[in-house]
């Protein structure tokens, strides 16, 4: 599902859920990677532009009452530098890319813990990383070619952030419980990764078939690292994705696709609420292209109270499927 057409493999684990997962917009020094966001409400700002290398400043267009006026500002005083667009946005836009980057995700795990945010900029090569490895294991690639799969993989990431806040990819690390000699725990990694996209203006060109409706969200592009798996971690990549939707998008139907060769995962989709509304005729196999279900579930509304995290109860099991990218 992208602008190349290469196939990745996705990867999730099995082991039942002990503890409940929390999902906050606050950070902890226990864990590092997670990155706290304060909400700036400003409904006055129409538009806004990132700085140009040459400036520390921007125009943003402000109205009030029914006269508008515009004055220079620190453009993006309230946004990491991962995400910030190079175009303008409206105030629609701007309170998700903030939602987005307060987003974390946290379970406990049997073995561990992990927790599940936005991917920001320097992250992007151990995705690449993650992605390529998946794909080449998928199609059983010889080594030599993990060089070509990790720069076609860099490009379409590079293009996916430019749809932000309409797209966004998500990352989850994992750190393993310490023994009874240490306080301080195993140092956390990158563990997987998954893609989501929110509505049309985020949905790919070339989407793989069956065609899911481009105004729905969808989730894609989901891989654990190969010696984290049977952890839970691919069950709780989805459970942050669907947690996501239910915030940021009108519409609570999701997509994705299953290869019809993947019983496993097919029953790991089923066991999540997903139903399979259509199916790749026999032909597909005359492009080369596994028969895939694709699969749809409806969220519930979103119940998200104003505090500071929120319990949601989620169960570890294994789940691998795959797309195209």
């Amino acid at each position: 599902m992208a602008a190349v057409s290469i196939s990745l493999a996705f990867s999730a684990d099995s082991l039942n859920p002990s503890r409940s997962a929390k999902f906050g917009l606050s950070s902890s020094s226990r864990y590092p990677s997670l990155f706290s966001c304060r909400s700036h409400r400003s409904s006055n700002v129409r538009f806004a532009f990132p700085p140009s290398p040459h400036s520390s400043s921007v125009t943003t267009a402000t109205e009030t009452g029914g006269e508008e006026a515009t004055k220079s500002t620190g453009s993006y005083d309230f946004l990491e530098e991962s995400f910030r667009t190079g175009r303008f946005l409206s105030n629609a836009e701007l309170e998700k890319l903030k939602a987005l980057e307060g987003f974390a995700y946290f379970q406990e795990l049997e073995s561990g813990s992990m927790w599940v945010r936005v991917m920001r900029a320097e992250e992007m090569d151990s995705t690449v990383k993650l992605l390529a490895e998946s794909f080449g294991e998928s199609m059983l690639l010889p080594s030599g070619y993990q060089s070509v799969l990790r720069f076609l993989v860099k490009q379409y990431l590079i293009e996916r952030r430019e749809v932000l806040p309409h797209a966004v990819t998500l990352v989850g690390f994992y750190r393993k419980k310490s023994d009874s000699c240490s306080s301080d725990g195993e140092e956390a990694e990158m563990a997987g990764t998954v893609e989501v996209c929110f509505d049309k203006r985020g949905a790919n060109a070339s989407p793989p078939s069956p065609t899911p409706p481009k105004e729905s969200p969808y989730v894609c592009n989901m891989t654990v690292k190969e010696d984290l798996r049977r952890r839970g971690i691919g069950w709780h990549l989805l459970k942050a994705s669907e947690e996501l939707i239910s915030q940021l998008s009108p519409s609570k139907d999701v997509y994705l696709h299953c290869r019809m060769v993947d019983e496993a995962p097919f029953k790991m989709y089923r066991k999540a609420g997903y139903e399979v509304v259509k199916t790749d005729t026999i032909l597909i196999l005359l492009m080369l292209q596994r028969r895939k279900h694709l699969m749809r579930k409806k969220l519930p509304p979103c119940t998200i109270i104003p505090s500071d995290t929120v319990e949601m109860l989620g169960s570890d099991n294994e789940l691998t499927s795959s797309a195209n990218v």
